[in-house]
């Protein structure tokens, strides 16, 4: 089975444009992105997807392979499918990486990969909801799966509804679970999903996940317990993210 590393990384961005590009003590933000990618141990090859020539001299520039993709894709699952044509070999399945976690533990990707057999559909990520910050929060994708552990639903409210308790209790009642951001997609149904008109409920939730749900797709979920390394939309993100590094440097 062969298994395809997709980066999507884009410079347009209306909270922090050129984030690709942005310096991170020495290196740039998708630099060290992909760097972190190329440790997984179950990829057979990785690409930076990109719509802009800056962000694709510069991987080349520093050893990596990237390709050139339309600036006008809806979503990141659009440029992967793009990605994955442009390639010279086939491959059975794409991961989506996203381009903006410079600190991504490549285990969480082969965690992912290791769950992939050939009749696996989609697959993605999820992991138990510990704080009532996460339940609540609106920027949480929550998700409920079935015994078979494919997702059967995907919200940003809290799912499952706890009746009979309040909502500051629902921890304490059920097993609630948070999506993580890491998809694989079969090579065949990546094709076939992005054919797809958005859904009713993809436009209510802003979930691209649940058009998938809603056409008879299945989602695998593997739950992780590993931490989810942080996302960078803003510069003020870009901050908290050096001064970690910056912790992390060896002391002389």
């Amino acid at each position: 089975m062969k298994i395809l590393g997709i980066i999507p990384a884009r410079y347009a961005s209306s909270r922090f444009p050129g984030k690709p590009l942005a310096d991170m003590l020495g290196q740039t933000m998708i630099e060290r992105v992909y760097y972190q990618v190329k440790k997984s141990k179950l990829l057979n090859q990785v690409v930076v997807a990109t719509d802009d020539l800056r962000i694709y001299d510069h991987v080349i520039s520093f050893g990596g392979n990237a390709c050139l993709t339309a600036s006008e894709h809806p979503s990141g699952t659009d440029r992967c499918f793009e990605a994955l044509q442009k390639q010279k070999e086939s491959f059975d399945f794409a991961v989506n990486i996203q381009g903006d976690e410079p600190f991504i533990d490549p285990r969480q990707i082969d965690l992912l990969c290791s769950s992939l057999i050939i009749e696996t559909e989609l697959a993605t990520l999820i992991q138990k909801i510990a704080t009532p910050e996460q339940l609540l929060s609106a920027g949480e994708a929550k998700v409920v799966i079935n015994h078979r552990g494919e997702a059967i639903y995907f919200s940003r409210s809290p799912i499952p509804f706890v009746q009979k308790f309040e909502m500051k209790e629902w921890l304490n009642h059920t097993v609630f679970f948070r999506h993580v951001g890491l998809y694989a997609y079969r090579a065949d149904v990546l094709k076939k999903i992005t054919a797809l008109p958005p859904s009713l409920l993809e436009k209510a939730e802003s979930l691209e996940q649940l058009r998938w749900l809603e056409n008879g797709f299945k989602i695998k979920t593997v739950e992780t317990e590993m931490e989810e390394s942080i996302c960078i939309d803003t510069p003020e993100d870009l901050q908290k993210a050096l001064i970690i590094l910056k912790n992390h440097l060896p002391k002389n």
